[in-house]
């Protein structure tokens, strides 16, 4: 029997909550992208790249189990594997990392841009159906594939644009709008990814929600991912720099500057004039 499913059981309170946390992670990993290249090299580079890469991907993991509280099963109990779970946040920080290691060290020329994104975009596809994967319940799950496909085709395009963005949008306010953008993106694949899916009860339960064991489940899970994404804000909002945009990182080279000659100024002397 094909069980009735919603993804949003609270309303428009999950949706909305997953959106913050996807532009949060955008705008802080975008952020960090743009520190890196500030004038930084070797480790420091480096280490602003990860926190980038952590930051996003903890934003999309965030945003994905954010949404999921919402998803309710009429008729069976829910719960998730906490190894899978875990593993899921794993494959959204390591795909992640590599296109923006990618992009931050090799630039965002076509052929580059489109490896990263890609296997970015398909790495958060995988990061999202782990995650559905981890969910057990009185049943199995079914996927339409056509809209399997649209899913995982709108994660590759967000993937390219945000990956773009990071190295290409260097100004604070850009950087915000480029991050509500981003958000629609990554939130737009959850829930297309989401429409695919029907659940086959091979028994039920009495039971109105999925659980509220479920809900404890994934506030657990969900401390760790927002408290690595509460001090990447702070690092990001108490660094001088970040909050200067492209055209203030040049002003010390480009900035005109009039010259002054130190040197004392002789004035010669009156001609003579014989009275």
């Amino acid at each position: 029997m094909n069980a009735t499913v919603s993804d949003f059981y609270y309303g428009a309170v999950t949706p909305i909550a997953a959106y913050v946390m996807a532009c949060l992670g955008a705008g802080l990993g975008l952020r960090c992208t743009t520190r890196s290249l500030r004038r930084t090299r070797g480790g420091h580079r480096a280490g602003w790249l990860m926190l980038g890469a952590v930051s996003l991907g903890c934003g999309i993991w965030a945003m994905h189990f954010i949404a999921m509280i919402g998803f309710s099963v009429q008729g069976a109990l829910v719960s998730y594997d906490p190894a899978m779970t875990l593993l899921s946040l794993a494959v959204a920080i390591a795909v992640v990392a590599v296109g923006v290691f990618l992009v931050g060290y090799r630039g965002v020329a076509p052929l580059n841009l489109g490896i990263a994104g890609t296997v970015t975009g398909l790495g958060v596809a995988a990061m999202h159906y782990l995650g559905m994967a981890a969910m057990q319940t009185h049943g199995t799950l079914h996927y339409s594939v056509p809209t399997v496909v649209t899913s995982m085709v709108i994660a590759v395009v967000a993937a390219t644009a945000a990956l773009w963005a990071a190295v290409s949008i260097h100004g604070l306010w850009s950087s915000l709008g480029a991050s509500l953008v981003m958000g629609i993106a990554v939130t737009g694949m959850h829930y297309t990814g989401m429409a695919a899916v029907s659940v086959h009860l091979t028994s039920q339960t009495e039971v109105a929600q999925s659980s509220a064991s479920l809900l404890s489940f994934l506030l657990v899970m969900l401390v760790g991912p927002l408290s690595v994404l509460l001090i990447a804000g702070v690092i990001v909002m108490f660094d001088p720099d970040m909050m200067l945009g492209d055209d203030e990182r040049e002003a010390p080279e480009t900035l005109a500057v009039p010259v002054f000659s130190t040197e004392p100024v002789i004035e010669s002397p009156a001609p003579y004039t014989h009275h």
